[in-house]
């Protein structure tokens, strides 16, 4: 498994990606920081593909988008081949993500989720892992409607 995570905000979500990244430098991942760099307005559509870029370019295998709500990201995300984004709200939603989805990406909103329950959503499903056997299909089916 790498440990290399890559990590990306809007505006909204500047100062929760500094504390998950935080945390992501005490669970011992190397981070890849998509941006943005400050609080100014930014379109969060091009944070989430910068992330995704990362991740299908093959410098990391999983990132976390953050913005005000988590919808704009996830929806961001889920356009661009080869991601498999969830918006995550609670720790069961973001262990069935990996478990069930194998997704590759979560998007959080720091203006509906504190922090320290976005750290534990970033916990879990960290360490949870795909369950591959039955979800394996419907995944593959998921990845097929890309074509």
């Amino acid at each position: 498994m790498s440990k290399t995570i890559a990590i990306g905000c809007d505006h909204g979500g500047f100062d929760l990606k500094a504390e998950i990244s935080e945390l992501l430098t005490e669970l011992g991942y190397e981070i890849i920081d998509c941006g943005c760099y400050s609080n100014a307005s930014v379109d969060y559509p091009d944070i989430a593909k910068i992330l995704c870029d990362k991740i299908n370019g093959g410098e990391c295998e999983k990132g976390i988008l953050i913005c005000g709500t988590g919808i704009g990201m996830s929806i961001a995300a889920n356009k661009i081949d080869g991601i498999r984004c969830a918006h995550c709200t609670d720790t069961y939603s973001a262990a069935m993500a990996k478990q069930h989805n194998n997704a590759n990406v979560i998007a959080i909103g720091a203006r509906i989720t504190g922090s320290e329950l976005a750290k534990c959503i970033v916990k879990s499903w960290l360490e949870s892992e795909f369950l591959g056997g039955r979800h394996a299909a419907r995944v593959e089916k998921i990845m097929k409607l890309e074509n």
